[in-house]
C-alpha cells in the first residue's frame, strides 16, 4: 500500500491534500465530514478584515443616535471584532479536540497591526498554523510596486513576531518577479506559501446597469499558471513550502502539482462543485498513479518534475502564445 503520509509546514499529514479555506471549512460539522472523507487538513473559513469594517459601518448606521458619542465607534468596532475572533477561536479549539487532523487557521488582512494579535488567540486556541490571505488592490498611481510588497513583508513579520507556530502566506499572481517574492517572504519568516489566491473577479450586469460577480468557482483550466510558478518557485525557493492552489478539481492536478514539487494541495471548487466524496476519489487516484509507477512515498516523485530536475527548463518558462507555434505548420 503507498505511503501517502507528508508534512505541511513541518506538520505532519496523513495525505497532501488540504481543504481550502471557504465556507465548507466553517463549521465544526463540516470539519467532521472533511476528515471521515479523508482530508489531510483544513484550513477554516477566513476572518475578514473588511467584512468586520463593513459590520462596523452598518451598525452605525442602524444606531444614528450613538453618533453623539465619539466613543460609540471604538466600543462598537471592538465589540464585533472581539465576537468574531471570538467565533473563530472557539471553532479551533473544538475542531482541536474533536477531530484528529491538523487545523490552519486564516485571517484575510490588509495591515499586519491589526491582526497581528489576533494571531495569538489563534494560536492559544490550539490551532497548527496561520495562513493570511493578504489581499491589496493598488489604486495610487504614485505607489510604487516595492511599496506594495513591503505590505506583504510587513504583515509578516508583525505577525511572526507574536506567534510561534508557523505561518503562511497566500498570495495572487500579479507580482513582477514571483520567485523574488516568495524568496522574500520567506526571509521575513513566511514557512509556506499558497499560490494562488482566486481574488473576486468583477463583471458588468447590462440588464441592470450594476456591478455584480463573474464566476466564483475556478476552472480546471487555470491549473496551468499554477503549475507552472510550483515548477519554478519549488527549485528556486527549495526551503520554502508550497501549497498548490486553483484549477485542483481531480487526482490528475493534484499529482502533477506534487511533480511539480508542492508540498500539499488545497481544494476548494472541486469540493463545491463534486462534494466531499472527491477526496476519496482523488486518494485512491494517488494510490493507483503510485502503485503504476513503484513509487513507495510522496517523496520519491515529489519535484520529479520541477525547474531543476527538467532537460529543457525553458518548458516553465515559456508564457508566449507564438514561441511555441511559430515552428508548426
Amino acid at each position: 500500500m503507498p505511503n501517502l503520509e507528508t508534512t505541511y509546514l513541518g506538520i505532519p499529514l496523513k495525505n497532501p491534500l488540504v481543504a481550502a479555506s471557504s465556507g465548507i471549512t466553517g463549521s465544526l460539522d463540516k470539519i467532521r465530514d472533511l476528515e471521515e472523507a479523508g482530508i489531510g487538513a483544513v484550513v477554516l473559513k477566513s476572518i475578514f478584515e473588511e467584512q468586520i469594517s463593513n459590520e462596523v459601518g452598518a451598525m452605525l448606521r442602524s444606531a444614528e443616535q450613538n453618533m453623539d458619542y465619539p466613543e460609540a465607534e471604538d466600543y462598537i468596532r471592538s465589540y464585533l471584532r472581539d465576537n468574531s475572533i471570538s467565533k473563530l477561536t472557539d471553532l479551533v479549539s473544538q475542531s482541536k479536540k474533536e477531530t484528529g487532523i491538523p487545523i490552519i487557521a486564516s485571517v484575510n488582512c490588509i495591515a499586519g497591526d491589526e491582526w497581528s494579535s489576533f494571531a495569538t488567540n489563534l494560536e492559544e486556541a490550539g490551532a497548527d498554523a496561520i495562513e493570511l490571505n493578504v489581499f491589496y488592490l493598488p489604486t495610487n498611481r504614485n505607489q510604487t510596486a516595492t511599496d506594495v510588497e513591503q505590505l506583504y513583508f510587513n504583515v509578516v513579520k508583525q505577525v511572526r513576531s507574536k506567534v510561534k507556530i508557523p505561518v503562511s502566506v497566500k498570495i495572487g499572481y500579479h507580482f513582477t518577479n514571483i520567485v523574488r517574492m516568495v524568496d522574500q517572504l520567506r526571509a521575513n519568516g513566511a514557512a509556506g506559501v499558497v499560490m494562488f489566491n482566486r481574488f473576486y473577479q468583477p463583471d458588468i450586469n447590462l440588464d441592470k446597469l450594476e456591478l455584480s460577480a463573474s464566476e466564483v468557482l475556478s476552472s480546471p483550466q487555470e491549473l496551468r499558471r499554477c503549475l507552472r510558478w510550483t515548477g519554478l518557485v519549488s527549485s528556486k525557493v527549495p526551503t520554502m513550502e508550497i501549497a498548490a492552489s486553483t484549477g485542483i478539481h481531480d487526482g490528475e492536478a493534484v499529482v502533477k502539482q506534487l511533480l511539480a514539487g508542492a508540498q500539499v494541495t488545497q481544494l476548494c471548487s472541486t469540493l463545491y462543485l463534486n462534494g466531499i466524496q472527491v477526496v476519496p476519489e482523488i486518494l485512491e487516484f494517488l494510490r493507483t498513479f503510485m502503485r503504476k509507477w513503484n513509487f513507495r512515498k510522496i517523496d520519491d516523485f515529489r519535484g520529479r518534475l520541477s525547474y531543476k530536475n527538467l532537460n529543457d527548463p525553458m518548458m516553465y518558462e515559456r508564457s508566449q502564445f507564438m514561441r511555441y507555434y511559430s515552428s508548426r505548420d
